[in-house]
């Protein structure tokens, strides 16, 4: 994993929440926070939030006596999620490590995290950290996003900034990426923490209505941006044309519609 591959900082977070959230992460979100509601919780926890995507639509779709609490590990992310949720009732935002928790055992009876387990260190560590501050019976209801092939603009994403450094490509895209095999996930989901665990393919198509915003997002938007200053030699600008061709060329004319691919796990708590 690269050094930087969780690093949304600086200008990253609101690149990330305007140019990506539209186009790749709102559908899901509504799709995991009505899975979410489903299990009709009293107290939720959210992993690796970022901007508050997901919360937001936890926040409205819960019932207003369920208690939400919004945790991610980076600092500037997690100030948009708070703006969101600014005036909500029984919510509360606060950072915190998915390996280390800062909750009691037993605290929750449901926990959520929207494409955020692929970025865990030890993943391993954060299932058992999920198993612990969970309820007996309760769920972990998370998703990943399926390998490359199935995602094609992180494909060409990925192959479009390559093409500027082949000798040393920047790494990014390969670490959101990684974990779309489900038997890799299961493999380190502690089978004496779960009660059950399966597993659905979720894929949507999604239509790009500004395909310069989404092109610029794909590299502004996350810690490729970072990649792409310190190796040098290249303005990130000129990266994002060459993704927006890519994009032009594979899902023109307009509009550009895109498929988009991730697995959503349902765990219960033993």
């Amino acid at each position: 994993m690269p050094e930087t591959a969780a690093s949304f900082t600086g200008d990253i977070p609101s690149k990330y929440d305007s140019g990506l959230g539209p186009v790749i992460f709102s559908g899901y979100a509504d799709e995991i926070a009505g899975r979410c509601r489903s299990r009709k919780p009293a107290d939720v926890l959210e992993l690796a939030a970022g901007t508050g995507i997901v919360s937001l639509r936890l926040r409205r779709r819960l019932p207003p006596e369920c208690k939400l609490t919004v945790t991610d590990l980076n600092e500037p992310m997690l100030e948009l999620a708070k703006a969101k949720l600014s005036g909500a009732s029984n919510v509360r935002v606060r950072a915190a490590d998915a390996m280390e928790l800062p909750f009691a055992d037993g605290s929750f009876d449901l926990i959520v995290c929207q494409f955020g387990v692929m970025f865990f260190p030890d993943k391993a560590a954060a299932f058992r950290e999920a198993a612990r501050v969970l309820k007996p019976g309760g769920h972990y209801i998370f998703s990943v996003w399926a390998p490359l092939a199935q995602n094609p603009f992180a494909e060409i994403a990925d192959a479009e900034a390559a093409l500027f450094f082949p000798d040393d490509p920047p790494g990014f895209y390969k670490v959101p990426f990684h974990y779309g095999d489900p038997e890799a996930v299961k493999a380190d989901l502690n089978g004496g923490d779960w009660s059950a665990v399966s597993h659905e393919t979720v894929t949507l198509n999604k239509t790009i209505d500004d395909p310069e915003e989404f092109a610029e997002a794909l590299v502004y938007g996350n810690p490729i941006s970072e990649e792409i200053r310190a190796r040098g030699g290249v303005d990130p600008d000129e990266v994002a044309s060459a993704i927006l061709d890519a994009l032009r060329a594979r899902f023109g004319p307009p509009p550009l519609r895109m498929p988009l691919t991730a697995v959503f796990f349902t765990c219960r708590r033993q």
